[in-house]
């Protein structure tokens, strides 16, 4: 094991002596939350409770809520197992991203010797000012709360990991879907090609990873939708407390990643 992983695990062992009833809960609640993801060798054990994980356990109480208070969570949707006001958003948002040909001209003009980049039109209900402006991604929705762009250049890929909350689903729609069985993205146990269904909606806190090995751009629209529930109002001001925590930390979940503007 790396130095770190045994700093981490002084520290949970400090905390289990101390407040041991708090660690035991703690304990359940990422059990709970890990069994989700279906992957149980050592590796994404070690992943989940002492790697790019630690976060996602950290938040297993307030994701364990979110999965009380939100519709049945599957892990991987299909559009049919949303709501159809929800439907009927990303059914738009795709034929915007369709016929907006100079996303893909202009972002190939940026990614020149970047590995990826993305570029957000839309965060967490925060509408962002960029160099290409595409007013139709700035209107109020709904369900939709982040709107943006993620571009792979050749021979990339991401980390295996985990995103952090529950309060949203990613919708992943791809505007080039090359027939290529190398761009792909795999979420828990389930491996997805691009070139079968350009659209993708998951749970991200569920530990997946998203592959380009192949020598062409790959450009996905990368969109957070909140997720179906009784209590769409409370999940929104939620959302919006979390964009106001993310502002600081935006670097650091994006640490490996390009923002183009």
């Amino acid at each position: 094991m790396r130095s770190k992983d045994y700093l981490y695990i002084l520290v949970l062992a400090i905390i289990a002596i101390f407040i041991p009833r708090i660690m035991l809960f703690y304990v359940v609640c990422g059990i709970i939350d890990f069994h989700r993801s279906k992957t149980f060798d050592i590796t994404n054990w070690r992943r989940y409770f002492l790697g790019n994980g630690l976060l996602t356990w950290i938040l297993s109480p307030f994701n364990l809520l979110m999965d009380l208070l939100c519709d049945k969570n599957p892990g991987v949707y299909t559009l049919e197992d949303l709501p159809y006001e929800c439907q009927s958003e990303i059914k738009q948002l795709m034929v915007l991203a369709d016929n907006k040909p100079e996303i893909i001209t202009e972002l190939a003009n940026m990614m020149e010797q970047k590995r990826r980049g993305m570029l957000f039109f839309k965060w967490y209900g925060k509408n962002i000012n960029t160099s290409l402006s595409i007013p139709e991604f700035h209107q109020e929705f709904k369900y939709i709360n982040t709107i943006g762009v993620s571009v792979f250049n050749k021979q990339q890929e991401t980390s295996i990991h985990y995103g952090p909350l529950r309060i949203t689903l990613r919708v992943l729609y791809n505007l080039v879907p090359t027939k290529n069985d190398e761009i792909y993205i795999k979420a828990a146990d389930k491996t997805h090609l691009w070139h079968d269904n350009p659209l993708f909606i998951f749970d991200d806190t569920l530990v997946h990873q998203s592959v380009n090995r192949s020598d062409n751009l790959r450009y996905v629209m990368f969109v957070d939708i909140l997720r179906p529930s009784n209590y769409l109002g409370l999940l929104k001001h939620l959302v919006n407390g979390v964009r106001f925590v993310m502002i600081s930390y935006n670097r650091v979940f994006y640490k490996n990643w390009d923002m183009l503007k």
